[in-house]
């Protein structure tokens, strides 16, 4: 049977993120994706105006028909979550769905550059580090990895051995498997992989134009599909890195704008 994977995030209907990433990369990688949409947007919050419709009170339903029917997922991976209730009920989903054999791919979407969204709260970040010892994979951006470590952020200057620490702090927790991401070095962006009982490894790809939404989506979703269909962990990321860069020069060609994201559907054949 054709496997499957549970993607928590928003939907927004224009502008390249969440939801709208998740499922047609993870589409087509050959599995089959299974929303479980947190929220409804006409167009992500970067923009000036959007609509918002909130699916907390909405979800309880929607998550026990699944229940009901008996479903079952070879991966979960959850993006952007705007409440403490909606962590509490990601935690329950994994603790519900999970079986021996299921990935889950926890995606702590916090902040970036050293600031931690506006709406999450004390609370939110200690829930974040309690669903993060239940992923197998995490995938934080330097800023999230500093605050789910409790170490001091910078922008720069961070050795390999400050790297290691981090990550190997966010495997105490739970995952078995950690990239910490957007790590700048000069001209180049640096992601750092770790996986318990290996040698962790730094990949460094060049800085490729303005930073764009949709590329941590991007990110997690390759991580996601890959590992449910088998890709060596190191593999997996490096293939992620290449796939994001070519996607962001391909962007800049069609001068898409800024806010609209990464126009990955002209690459999708290279995954």
């Amino acid at each position: 049977m054709q496997k499957k994977i549970a993607a928590i995030n928003d939907l927004s209907g224009y502008g390249r993120c969440s939801l709208m990433v998740a499922i047609p990369v993870i589409s087509h990688m050959r599995l089959q994706c299974c929303p479980v949409p947190t929220s409804i947007l006409s167009n992500h919050t970067g923009y000036p105006e959007y609509f918002f419709d909130d699916y907390t009170e909405k979800l309880p339903a929607y998550l026990e028909m699944w229940k009901k029917l008996d479903l079952k997922f070879d991966g979960i991976v959850s993006g952007f979550l705007g409440s403490a209730q909606q962590i509490g009920m990601v935690e329950t989903f994994i603790k519900t769905f999970r079986k021996e054999d299921t990935i889950v791919v926890v995606d702590p979407v916090m902040g970036d550059h050293g600031s931690i969204s506006s709406v999450y709260t004390e609370e939110m970040c200690l829930l974040m580090r309690k669903l993060v010892s239940l992923a197998d994979i995490v995938t934080p951006n330097l800023t999230e990895g500093c605050r789910l470590t409790d170490v001091p952020y910078r922008d720069h200057g961070w050795t390999r051995k400050e790297l290691f620490g981090m990550a190997e702090s966010l495997t105490d927790y739970g995952p078995q498997k950690v990239v910490i991401t957007g790590i700048p070095q000069g001209e180049f962006i640096a992601n750092f992989m770790y996986e318990k009982g290996r040698e962790p490894r730094m990949i460094r790809t060049h800085r490729v134009f303005e930073e764009r939404c949709g590329t941590g989506d991007l990110f997690a979703s390759i991580i996601a599909a890959d590992a449910v269909n088998g890709v060596e962990f190191g593999q997996s990321v490096r293939r992620a890195c290449r796939f994001i860069k070519k996607c962001m020069i391909k962007t800049a060609e069609l001068q898409i704008e800024p806010k609209n994201g990464v126009c990955f559907e002209e690459l999708l054949h290279l995954l």
